[in-house]
């Protein structure tokens, strides 16, 4: 299944943090990745995530607006918009 992008806008990346903001069309997703760094997620909107994991699984997570979370770094993951709405958040990798 080809699906759309989400778009990703560089809002400060220096010699401490990369901040980027995520916007989410229905359906879009950030295609498969690792972290590279330790990060923080807050959503913008209420997300409804779809999350492909290495292996074939697959799991689905809510944050609401405001809401945030972390990880840590060396995560793989695809990430989808699996609600009906647009979704945004913004992560911030701490170098």
């Amino acid at each position: 299944m080809t699906r759309a992008q989400a778009v990703a806008t560089t809002l400060i990346d220096d010699a401490r943090v990369r901040t980027t903001r995520f916007d989410f069309a229905p359906g879009a997703e950030t295609g498969w990745h690792e972290h590279g760094f330790d990060y923080v997620i807050t959503a913008l909107t209420d997300c409804h995530l779809l999350l492909e994991e290495p292996g074939g699984a697959t799991r689905t997570a809510k944050v609401l607006k405001g809401e945030a979370y972390r990880r840590d770094a060396g995560v793989k993951h695809n990430v989808i918009n699996d609600g009906d709405a647009p979704m945004s958040f913004v992560e911030v990798e701490l170098k």
